[in-house]
């Protein structure tokens, strides 16, 4: 898709969204996106926190350090049978 083709149907997009909300927090989003220089978050990182991130990416390129979306879940939303 080219640039003239993704505004396009980004506009239709948009235009087809009858969320308040929604809007607002998409326009909020890409506000904030098109406002925010390239590496200013990552400048804000200490080196540590980027060094942990950047030793998180490595790892997470390796499938053994991986879990599947099942197995996060239920370890977020403790079951109530896990106790007994």
């Amino acid at each position: 898709m080219n640039t003239i083709e993704l505004k396009r149907s980004f506009h239709s997009l948009i235009d087809s969204i009858n969320n308040d909300s929604l809007l607002m927090n998409f326009y909020d989003l890409m506000k904030t996106r098109t406002s925010t220089k390239e590496g200013q978050l990552w400048n804000r990182l200490t080196e540590d926190e980027q060094e942990e991130l950047l030793m998180t990416l490595e790892e997470s390129e390796n499938p053994e350090n991986l879990i599947s979306n099942e197995e996060m879940k239920h370890k977020i939303i403790k079951c109530p049978f896990d106790d007994l």
